[in-house]
Order: structure tokens, then sequence, then C-alpha cells
């Protein structure tokens, strides 16, 4: 971004209760007449013991499926991202990498062996966002993924976005409303972050712009491939233990995010820089590591997004969804600066990748803007794309109205 090398029992059946005996005579008989009344007394008291019996036990029904329809809503027309900032939308979560074919058992994955690649323990929280209109909705089951869904879904939004090193001032939010930004990128952990301090970065800020109707793109800047291109990143290289390590801090991305009041279901991105392409063992590592950081994102109830440079970090991710690899990210922010926002035709990307909702393109960097008399260095971003839950009072809900137009997305 800002501060980024440019990128290019069954039971038996319960027994109804017989009725009540009949009550013993007494020695001297009662009259005809009396002898009728007492057989009607008798028969209503019958009729009413089986009434009130409980019904015989049947076979338990299996329970629902916990798959959720998948959303109808296509990728962006070709109107695109450059009309002012569009609403948030809610859709039920299905938002693996779109196109991609079934999950081979049989390939090569170079981390089954590895037990941080069997975690099948369940989301921690399940409660649906407090500031959202949205209903939980069980959703699908991620493909590659042994946790199964039952968050709320996500929520979208499509429109444009900035992303700054540090995180502005809500005075300086308050005065970018007048801007065509909608999103706002938060470099909220990481020890890889360019500006750690974020002196403004704190729950209230979080609640606070998301009250004025900013909408919020976690990025968390950890561990970098070891063949990274920036030399100021090399000292957060990934190490010899790239799944331990993932699996680590993809725990500490989601633990952070919850200090912030950023909520279960949103999106967390993995910031990759670019890194040399050609060498084969790193991006092996890189990948290790990027898988490890995603089961464990996911598992622990968010959904795992990425960032990286489209012709080294985002084309290799696009290699192994077509290969069919698991534990790949949910959500796709790729970097090339051309100055034009290109959100669906970007080239090492097949048409149906990542779709709906699943694709951010960043480009443009290092550009200086001025809204309402606060100037800012920034990244342009066009998305449309997962932003985060946050976890604040309903009255600091804002939504944003007017959808914008989808087109039918290619689905397998």
């Amino acid at each position: 971004m800002s501060t980024r090398t440019p990128p290019v029992s069954e039971g038996a059946p319960a027994l109804v209760p017989a009725p009540p005996s009949a009550p013993t005579r007494p020695r001297s008989a009662p009259p005809p007449g009396a002898r009728a009344v007492v057989a009607a007394v008798l028969v209503a008291l019958a009729g009413t013991a089986l009434l009130n019996a409980p019904p015989p036990a049947t076979a338990r029904t299996a329970p629902e499926s916990a798959a959720g329809p998948e959303s109808a809503a296509g990728p962006e027309s070709a109107a695109g991202p450059e009309s002012a900032a569009g609403p948030e939308s809610a859709t039920t979560r299905s938002l693996t990498p779109s196109g991609s074919t079934a999950p081979d058992p049989t390939a090569a994955d170079p981390t089954a062996a590895d037990p941080n690649s069997a975690d099948a323990t369940a989301p921690d929280s399940t409660a649906p966002d407090s500031t959202s209109a949205d209903s939980t909705t069980p959703g699908s089951t991620t493909p590659g993924s042994t946790t199964p869904d039952l968050l709320a879904a996500p929520v979208h939004f499509a429109g444009k976005a900035f992303d700054t090193c540090e995180a502005p001032s809500l005075t300086v939010m308050k005065a970018w409303l007048a801007s065509p930004y909608g999103a706002v990128g938060i470099y909220f952990g990481g020890r890889g972050r360019g500006c750690p301090v974020q002196k403004e970065l704190t729950p209230s800020w979080v609640a606070s712009a998301h009250a004025m109707g900013w909408r919020l793109l976690p990025l968390f800047v950890g561990s970098q491939a070891p063949c990274v291109d920036s030399l100021a990143k090399r000292k957060y290289a990934i190490g010899s233990t790239p799944v331990t390590q993932g699996t680590k801090e993809g725990g500490d991305a989601v633990r952070a995010a919850k200090a912030l009041g950023i909520g279960a279901s949103s999106p967390l991105y993995l910031d990759i820089e670019a890194y040399q392409r050609g060498d084969t063992n790193c991006a092996a590592t890189t990948l290790s590591f990027v898988r490890a950081w995603n089961r464990e994102v996911r598992r622990l109830g968010y959904l795992p997004g990425f960032y990286s440079s489209a012709d080294t970090g985002v084309r290799d991710m696009e290699t192994q969804r077509r290969a069919g690899t698991k534990d790949l990210p949910e959500a796709m922010w790729f970097a090339r600066w051309r100055g034009q926002p290109a959100l669906l035709t970007e080239s090492v990307l097949q048409p149906q990748a990542w779709t709906p909702h699943a694709r951010i393109h960043q480009y443009a960097g290092n550009v200086t803007e001025t809204y309402g008399g606060r100037t800012l260095a920034i990244d342009r971003n066009a998305m449309d794309a997962p932003v985060a839950r946050v976890t604040a009072p309903a009255r600091f809900a804002a939504r944003v109205p007017v959808p914008l137009s989808f087109v039918a997305s290619q689905r397998p």
C-alpha cells in the first residue's frame, strides 16, 4: 500500500396410558337409571385419559443441513466501481474461489501430513453482528475447510476504497466523507507493518468510523516470502516451519481483530508483498504459510483474504486454484498499478475466479488526494468484496442505499 514496493437413538414407542379401571360397585346395587348415568361418566373419563396421553415416540429425524443457498448476485457490471461508493450487501456465505474445480483428494498436498492441516474445531463465535440487519444464516462448508460454516453471512461492499499506512484521525475520516471513497483499508496487525504504532486505531475509532458510514478492510502484514523484493521486509521472512508459523500468525490476526471490535465473519486480508518470480522453493514455502494462516483464520470464524502483487502472489494463488488446491483465500486483493480499475479483467485471473463479491483491485499507489481540506497519501482501490462486521452498538449502524447492478457470474 502506500509503503509497499510498487507491484507490477431411537427409543421404543411410548405406552399410551390405559383408561382408569372401573370403580368397585357398592354392595347394594343402584337402580337401573343410576347404572346408565355411571356408565356414561366412565366412558367420558376414559376418553379424556386417551386424549391426554402423549403420542408414541418416533425415530428422530436427521438434523437440517447446514448448507445454505449461494448468492444469486453476479459480479459487478461493466459500469465498474468508478461510480460513487455503492452499498454493502449481505449474501449467504459462499466465497470459495469460484470457478475452481473440486479439490482432488489424490492430488499432492505438501501440508497434508502436518497436524495443523486437520483442525476440526468449530468457530468460537456464532453470534451475528449487532450492527447489521443481516440474519444469521447457515452457509456452505468451504471446500478444503474442516469447519462447518455456522456464522452470519458476510457483509459486502461494492465501490471505491483507499488504504493508507497509518489510520487517519476521525477528523480526517469525517472530512473525507466528501471523497468518492466508501471503504478504507486499515493495517490492524502483523510484525511486518510499515506503520506499526497506529496511534489512532482503537476500538472507538473502528466503531466511530463505521458509524460515519465507512466500511473497513482489515489488513494483516505478517511474515513475508523468503524471496520478498522489498529489502525492508526481508527481516520478516517466513522461517523453516511455515505451517506452524502460519497457524500461529493466523491466531494472532484473529485476536487482534477481536480486540478492535471486528467481529466473526469479517474478512482478514493477509498482505504478502511482491516476491521474486521463478523461485519455486520460495513460492512453496510461502504457499504453505498462507494456507496454514487461512486454515486457522477460517477455523476461528473469520474469512481469510489475500493481498499481493498480481504477478507474484496472486498469480501463484490462481495457479493453485486451477489445480484444485485446498485452503486458499476466500477473497482476492490484487495489486496492479495501471491507473485505472480492472476489477473483472485482470489478466492473471480467469474471469470466474473469485467471483462474485470477492475481488479488490489496487490500481494506483502512493498518490496524494485532498478532501474537506485534509490531505492523505493513499493507494486507490476498486472493490466488490467482503468488509468488516463491526461489533458496535446498534445505534452506530450506518447503511448506504442504492445497489449497483450485477450480472450473472460464471459458476462451475
